[in-house]
């Protein structure tokens, strides 16, 4: 990674601040957008000096900031189950932002970025001791799909009944939802020793996140000349991604968080975002 890199993330997140205030006439958006620009700016920085630390920084700046001043703080339900309810309310709110830009356009340009720099969920589950999974692979993926329908179908039921005080339901379903998913994903990452196992076959984010990030258009590829096929870059991938295939159709291919273990691990600089 280069030292432009912060310099080019900033303006893009200065770009979306500016298109999504004009769009909504609300302030806030240019703080939110210009927080998180910078905290992956000073981030993307600390890794272009080769500092293992800064992916998370960036995790903990914005997860914490997502999760505490926005979520907290701001009543706003930011999860799925915000995105649902404001979407079928029609409202252009903080959730509904979120998830077009972090997870359903903006993959298509940086994949499951989101999960390797902002998710409040993995901030707490990447300082697990498991960053390189101990055990194969399970074939746990329709759990995600499960979850993401239960979810969509609590919401709707809430909408159909017409519940009192609905607002009020759909802040404590993002506080009780997101500390579920923390010990569950701490369970999972103890029981079969991979801090990732959570977002592997649980997470129902993904759902969105699987379609768009096939197009993606930043990508870990492989120059097949250094390439010595020695493996590395598969073993320690925190997500089992076949880092060896440069089609989009490789193992594990749209789970790729952009963390960049497999890039600064190879000896021989063959793979290259």
């Amino acid at each position: 990674m280069n030292m432009r890199a912060p310099i080019v993330m900033e303006i893009i997140f200065i770009i979306i601040a500016v298109i999504v205030y004009l769009l909504t006439a609300n302030m806030f958006f240019i703080f939110n957008f210009l927080y998180i620009g910078t905290a992956i700016a000073i981030g993307l920085f600390f890794m272009a000096k080769g500092k293992d630390y800064a992916r998370n920084i960036i995790l903990l700046a914005i997860g914490s900031y997502l999760f505490i001043y926005v979520g907290i703080l701001g009543h706003e339900n930011i999860s799925i189950s915000g995105f649902w309810y404001y979407l079928g309310l029609g409202v252009f709110e903080a959730a509904v932002v979120h998830f077009l830009i972090a997870k359903i356009v903006g993959p298509l340009l940086f994949g499951r970025g989101w999960c390797g720099y902002a998710c409040w969920t993995a901030m707490i589950l990447d300082l697990l001791p498991y960053k390189t999974p101990k055990s194969e692979r399970k074939s746990w993926g329709h759990v995600r799909y499960i979850l993401f329908l239960l979810i969509f179908c609590f919401v709707a039921a809430l909408f159909i009944v017409k519940v009192n005080n609905l607002d009020l339901i759909i802040f404590y379903a993002f506080i009780i939802g997101n500390l579920i998913y923390y010990a569950v994903g701490i369970i999972l990452a103890y029981k079969l020793k991979d801090n990732r196992a959570f977002c592997k076959y649980v997470c129902p984010i993904t759902v969105f996140l699987k379609i768009s990030s096939y197009f993606s258009l930043l990508r870990v590829t492989v120059d097949g000349d250094k390439c010595v096929d020695c493996g590395k870059c598969i073993k320690e991938c925190p997500m089992d991604v076949d880092m060896l295939d440069n089609s989009r159709k490789r193992v594990n291919g749209t789970e790729c968080i952009l963390c960049l273990k497999c890039v600064h691990g190879c000896k021989k600089d063959a793979l290259k975002l």
